[in-house]
């Protein structure tokens, strides 16, 4: 196996999957938009580079010189990314793991799988940009929404904040989750896929936040008791069943 891999992104996901991937004897280049976090990426072992897709970049050819490259940023510029995609084309990048999100479904009230319509949003066109190109595979993983370390669920809320749809179910993944998730897909070369990815648990929002707000000590918590509470509980039975990914942090209830 080809040991180069490049990731677009080494923020809160980024960068400690960087860290794991070099501890697994992997050479990883990493980008970031931040000029005073190249250090940061340096220190990490990472080959660090500077880059926004919004911009010209004399550094992307370089940074794309990897088998595999990680798309791991939040950008919504559909131009950007078909910029980006007319350089990925001429560059030694052959399989292309894209993060997206399950944001992509809409609240149908039941259970989301790949095989759901998905909505019209400029995620879900980047997400078609790249799985329509045949320069490379690529496999789509979508995540729910992200939390573990600094990131408490209920620090969304801590400032009187009102929680929307209270009787609807939550769809969320820990970031050892995620880190793990992608190692597998990399290491089991499963390209050419679209995956979903959340915790197995799905309690509902009200149940989640008041007991994760209770946990941080917050005094007071307020629900939307007039929003319509519509959900969607977002499976990953294909993700266990094609790669054999087990949770870490399955019961959300109580990690």
């Amino acid at each position: 196996m080809n040991r180069e891999i490049s990731i677009l992104g080494c923020g809160w996901l980024g960068l400690p999957l960087a860290s794991s991937l070099i501890s697994k004897g992997f050479n990883v280049k990493g980008s970031t938009t931040s000029l005073g976090k190249l250090n940061t990426l340096k220190s990490a072992g990472i080959t660090p580079f500077l880059i926004d897709i919004n911009l010209p970049e004399k550094e992307l050819n370089a940074f794309l010189n990897s088998e595999v490259l990680i798309i791991a940023i939040t950008n919504k510029n559909s131009e950007s990314f078909k910029k980006l995609i007319s350089k990925i084309e001429l560059s030694p990048i052959k399989k292309l793991l894209f993060i997206s999100s399950t944001s992509v479904y809409d609240n149908n009230n039941g259970v989301v799988t790949e095989d759901t319509p998905i909505n019209k949003s400029p995620l879900s066109a980047i997400e078609h940009l790249f799985v329509k190109n045949t320069k490379f595979k690529t496999t789509i993983l979508r995540f729910g929404g992200l939390f573990g370390y600094n990131r408490n669920p209920g620090a969304f809320f801590k400032n009187g904040l009102a929680i929307e749809n209270p009787e609807g179910t939550i769809n969320l993944i820990h970031r050892d989750d995620c880190i793990n998730i992608i190692e597998q897909i990399i290491l089991k070369k499963v390209w050419g896929e679209c995956f979903n990815a959340c915790a197995d648990s799905h309690p509902k929002r009200r149940e989640f936040y008041t007991k994760k707000i209770m946990e941080m000590g917050v005094a007071k918590l307020y629900f939307n008791e007039n929003s319509a509470n519509d959900f969607k509980i977002v499976s990953s039975e294909k993700l266990k069943s094609k790669i054999g990914i087990h949770f870490k942090y399955n019961d959300l209830m109580n990690y």
